[in-house]
């Protein structure tokens, strides 16, 4: 497990960023545009000169290129609880939505730094952060560019949010960068199918209409491939259904695990 650090000093929620957080990479504009996956937070695409799209707009609304939040949280809860079990120290989240992982931190962790890069969820997630049971700071970002100091963290979380990044292996670059030797990452993703029909079915969506419709998302992404091939060491992982019960849709495929940075002293 990682490493126990002393309590961190209580970092001010609502800021945009501790000083201490920010490293040496800039985050451009175009990065700062990709956020978290449509599957279990609100996603949002501003469009210039209109107002910012609330919540439960849809994708039809002329305030947003696309909202959507779905499947419900009671449905993703207990997944959120499962990932997050048993971390300490001190944790960055990538894509942190409008925080609705924060309420499953333990504990033990002594803080959570949580990269957002669209502002309306910063702000969802900035009143999250109030009223979860650990330190949480939420900081403007992107996965492919972590404004954070190398080698700062004990553990990574990555939940439903590689699905959209623009760069996969730079954004578990990043998050290589920034753990320590023997650090933790836990994950909780969509992407590819099991079944041939509905993964040929997925790279078609993929390579039309889904990513466009979708924030970004791509539904045929191979996580664990993705992991190995960018030098995490896979640990235990299971296979979910999201929704469990249902018709099988093309996000409905999940993996949630863990994988381990190697070098644990």
């Amino acid at each position: 497990p990682p490493r126990s650090l002393p309590p961190a000093r209580p970092v001010p929620v609502g800021t945009e960023g501790n000083p201490s957080h920010r490293g040496t990479i800039a985050v451009s504009a175009h990065l700062a545009e990709e956020g978290p996956c449509h599957l279990c937070r609100v996603r949002v695409h501003e469009q210039p000169g209109r107002r910012p799209a609330t919540p439960c707009a849809t994708p039809s609304s002329p305030a947003s290129t696309h909202v959507r939040a779905w499947p419900s949280e009671p449905l993703l809860a207990g997944h959120r609880k499962e990932l997050l079990a048993g971390l300490s120290g001190r944790v960055i989240e990538v894509g942190a939505g409008n925080g609705l992982n924060f309420a499953h931190y333990p504990g033990a962790v002594s803080e959570v730094v949580a990269i957002e890069p669209e502002r309306l969820l910063r702000k969802l997630a900035r009143s999250a952060a109030l009223r979860a049971e650990v330190p949480v700071d939420v900081v403007p970002g992107a996965a492919e560019a972590l404004p954070v100091k190398s080698e700062a963290f004990d553990a990574a979380v990555a939940s439903l949010v590689l699905c959209s990044v623009r760069d996969v292996p730079r954004a578990l670059g990043e998050l290589r960068r920034v753990l320590r030797p023997g650090g933790e990452l836990r994950f909780f993703e969509h992407g590819r199918a099991p079944g041939t029909l509905m993964a040929a079915t997925q790279r078609v969506l993929d390579r039309t209409v889904w990513p466009p419709l979708f924030g970004g998302c791509h539904v045929a992404r191979d996580t664990l491939g993705a992991l190995r091939e960018a030098g995490f060491e896979l640990g235990a992982y299971r296979r979910v259904l999201v929704p469990a019960k249902g018709p099988r849709l093309p996000t409905s495929y999940c993996v949630i695990g863990t994988a381990r940075l190697p070098g644990a002293p």
